[in-house]
């Protein structure tokens, strides 16, 4: 049989635009073991041609604020038709070049308030990233955000031909440089993993001239200070920078000077304040019963989903392992875990395969599963901000949600800074509330056991030397 020639487009044509102004993108623009080492090689370093689709004719709030039709066109099918308080003060100030810092809870949207500017720019402009390069960078603190920051950018860009990329830690290095190695025009990283990248000579960052910094606040939390000066450094002073935050302390002041450039200042839905529709209650209960009472609140919502907040990866470990025995449908996640059980730990619990999620503060933020209708911390934390941010897993979507506290009587300190910090008492739905002086609020940072010296380990010399000694 003689080959059709007619269907293929010669290879050294790709980049030659058509009539009507498209491009034609290459047919293999990755790595593909059956062509082998050597062509794989030759097709990663020929350049991709950006993708010039047709610009649609709409009229939507978004693109009234300067969002390409070409990203707007997206935003129906993914359920945004007006734009939520940050993304009406932040577009158009993005959109017109300016640098941000915006001061808004999770769960308000910021993430369409970045990208969709940034998408704007980099389609309007249709130039593709070199071989381990990148157009954007988008820094989150966790994995989990960083991932779900990546899905919304891959659905908004849809039909654009803009290529985006995460890097995190708990998945191969390997293929993340491999992937690299072709460019990508938005990467999406947690810093830890991207300063790996970095020491490897993977990635560069001569052409990125977006970098956004969400949840910066939890990124100081965690010790990535050090980290986001590094990566700083090595980007072009000519860029747009964007800082969200949900609070503002003052190490995040120095950040901002240093980061930004007579920046536009938006502040929605005030640091320490819930949601509106999330009914609050606290349960005064003592630390060795709290199992058994959660339980008892899970039977009484079956089918409905509910996220566990413990304090310690061993502690939410255990709980995970306690209601799977119980006949729970639980999954869990912690820092313990790689990266591919967490993942399938979200997803199962996306699909309500499992109807528990058991989990420590790196599920605090930016996990957005609009069907989670309970939040129960188990463990109260002890950062009295990450409060707000555990129960902002629920209530979303315009949806009502439930947060329950179970406070033991050591975590009545706790408890009250929580209080102070939202300026509002959480109304007690259970127990009662531990009488005498209230104990002060752990350290913050520092595990409960943390507060006392751990006992002398024996010594593990042989008993002839002990003897000796």
């Amino acid at each position: 049989m003689t080959e059709d020639t007619t269907t293929r487009a010669p290879r050294a044509r790709t980049s030659q635009p058509r009539r009507d102004g498209e491009f034609q993108k290459p047919r293999s623009a990755g790595f593909d073991a059956r062509r082998g080492p050597g062509r794989a090689k030759k097709a990663r370093a020929e350049a991709e041609p950006f993708i010039r689709r047709a610009i649609p004719e709409i009229d939507t709030p978004f693109t009234r604020m300067g969002i390409d039709p070409r990203v707007a066109i997206n935003l129906t099918e993914l359920g945004l038709n007006e734009p939520t308080p940050i993304q009406a003060e932040a577009i158009p100030a993005l959109v017109a070049g300016r640098d941000l810092l915006g001061l808004a809870q999770t769960g308000t949207g910021k993430t369409a308030a970045f990208s969709l500017p940034m998408l704007t720019r980099l389609v309007v402009k249709g130039e593709r990233a070199e071989p381990f390069s990148c157009k954007a960078l988008i820094l989150a603190p966790t994995r989990e955000l960083a991932t779900q920051i990546a899905q919304n950018v891959e659905g908004f860009a849809r039909g654009t031909g803009i290529r985006s990329f995460r890097v995190v830690g708990g998945a191969s290095i390997n293929v993340q440089v491999d992937r690299l190695s072709r460019g990508v025009d938005v990467l999406i990283a947690t810093p830890g993993r991207l300063i790996d990248l970095i020491e490897r000579k993977a990635v560069r960052f001569d052409q990125t001239r977006y970098l956004v910094l969400d949840e910066a606040d939890q990124m100081l939390d965690i010790g990535f200070i050090h980290a986001l000066r590094r990566i700083a450094r090595l980007l072009p002073r000519d860029r747009q920078t964007m800082l969200f935050s949900a609070t503002m302390p003052k190490l995040m002041e120095e950040l901002a000077e240093s980061y930004l450039t007579d920046p536009v200042r938006v502040a929605v839905n005030p640091p320490g304040k819930a949601a509106d529709k999330i009914e609050q209650g606290v349960h005064f209960v003592n630390q060795g019963d709290k199992a058994t009472l959660l339980a008892e609140y899970l039977s009484r919502h079956p089918g409905e989903l509910a996220i566990v907040f413990g304090r310690t990866k061993h502690g939410s470990e255990k709980l995970a392992t306690l209601l799977q025995k119980w006949g729970h449908k639980v999954a869990a996640i912690h820092g313990n875990k790689s990266q591919g059980q967490r993942e399938r730990a979200l997803a199962s619990f996306r699909a309500g395969e499992t109807q528990v999620l058991v989990a420590t503060d790196v599920a605090a933020r930016g996990l957005d599963i609009p069907e989670v209708a309970h939040v129960y911390n188990y463990d109260l934390p002890n950062v009295p901000e990450n409060y707000v941010h555990r129960i902002g897993r629920t209530a979303r979507a315009g949806r009502d949600g439930r947060a329950v506290a179970f406070c033991a009587p050591a975590e009545a300190g706790e408890l009250r800074a929580i209080e102070k910090a939202m300026k509002a008492a959480i109304p007690v739905i259970g127990g009662e509330p531990p009488a005498g002086p209230v104990p002060a609020a752990r350290p913050q940072g520092r595990p409960a056991s943390a507060t006392k010296r751990p006992p002398r380990r024996p010594s593990r010399a042989p008993r002839a030397q002990q003897r000796q000694g």
